[in-house]
């Protein structure tokens, strides 16, 4: 498959300017992504190749706020071989250049004008290695530090115990070197429940996928924005009980996207989706049955 869609979109948001950057893309399995959903129905959407695996991307997103550049969520990372790159189908968006998967996010940085030392704050979603990897890089020597040196690190310390008391359904998503060097460098700061952590930059709990899995929520300028994180990773994973195979916990997933989702459908909120290889940003509609997404006009890209 040949990864689609821009490096970098960028757009006004109310009073600030946001970057959505595909940190790389991804090809998993399609029967995991859509857990009890039957294949029929999810191909439609999402045509799989012959090792039936569709194509996904790894989008994470930066924000001017006044003082503060927050990056969301950073993508797997440099650390991991080739072989993990294979068996997870992680793919670099650049022809020729080898997949490792902190090039595209530090390269759509760049096209941002931003580097690694701007960063004052990364939240992640939760700890999983496509979503925190990037967390972390590793040096020519083979030393692990934090990719963003100046940056302060932010989850739910639930998601935080539940990651570093995995159990053998759980430890092949959580790696301890995408979090060890910030704690070790007290970068780590952890919260506990719903809180605005800037002012218009609220987290808010949406377990399901992991225990303590949380989304961001932007308010600027009187629009709402929510980073949906794995809660809905991808716009075809609308329908509420179109939950992925990989969620600990689907019923909660279900009563969480319920929440939210009728939250975002009253308020009109600009929802964003990290996985989607295609469609970045999009408003809800309702069709009687089933949510479905009204597409924005692509932001400016790069």
């Amino acid at each position: 498959m040949t990864f689609p869609g821009p490096l970098l979109e960028s757009r006004e948001f109310g009073d600030w300017r946001i970057h959505a950057i595909q940190a790389s893309g991804q090809q998993l399995d399609g029967g995991a992504m859509f857990g009890v959903v039957p294949k029929p129905l999810w191909e439609r959407r999402l045509p799989a190749d012959k090792r039936n695996r569709i194509q996904l991307g790894m989008r994470c997103l930066l924000i001017e706020h006044g003082s503060e550049l927050v990056l969301i969520d950073t993508g797997v990372g440099n650390k991991e071989s080739a072989k993990f790159h294979e068996i997870y189908g992680i793919e670099n968006r650049t022809p020729g250049t080898p997949d490792d998967g902190s090039l595209a996010l530090l390269e759509g940085m760049r096209e941002a004008g931003f580097g690694p030392d701007d960063i004052t704050v990364v939240i992640n979603t939760h700890l999983h290695f496509d979503h925190a990897g990037g967390n972390t890089s590793v040096g020519a020597e083979g030393q692990v530090s934090p990719t963003f040196p100046n940056a302060t690190y932010v989850v739910q310390q639930g998601e935080l115990d539940f990651a570093t008391n995995a159990n053998e359904r759980t430890s092949a998503s959580y790696f301890p070197a995408n979090w060890d060097s910030i704690r070790l460098a007290k970068k780590l700061k952890t919260v506990k429940g719903d809180m605005e952590l800037y002012p218009g930059i609220s987290l808010r709990r949406t377990p399901g996928h992991t225990p303590h899995h949380q989304s961001v929520i932007l308010r600027s300028g009187g629009e709402t924005s929510c980073f949906l994180g794995d809660l809905v990773p991808t716009a075809h994973h609308l329908p509420l009980p179109w939950i992925m195979g990989y969620d600990v916990e689907p019923l909660v997933t279900l009563e969480t996207k319920r929440r939210l989702l009728g939250e975002a459908l009253d308020e009109n909120w600009l929802l964003i989706f990290e996985h989607d290889a295609h469609h970045g940003f999009g408003r809800l509609a309702h069709d009687g049955k089933n949510f479905a997404l009204t597409l924005e006009p692509r932001a400016e890209t790069a």
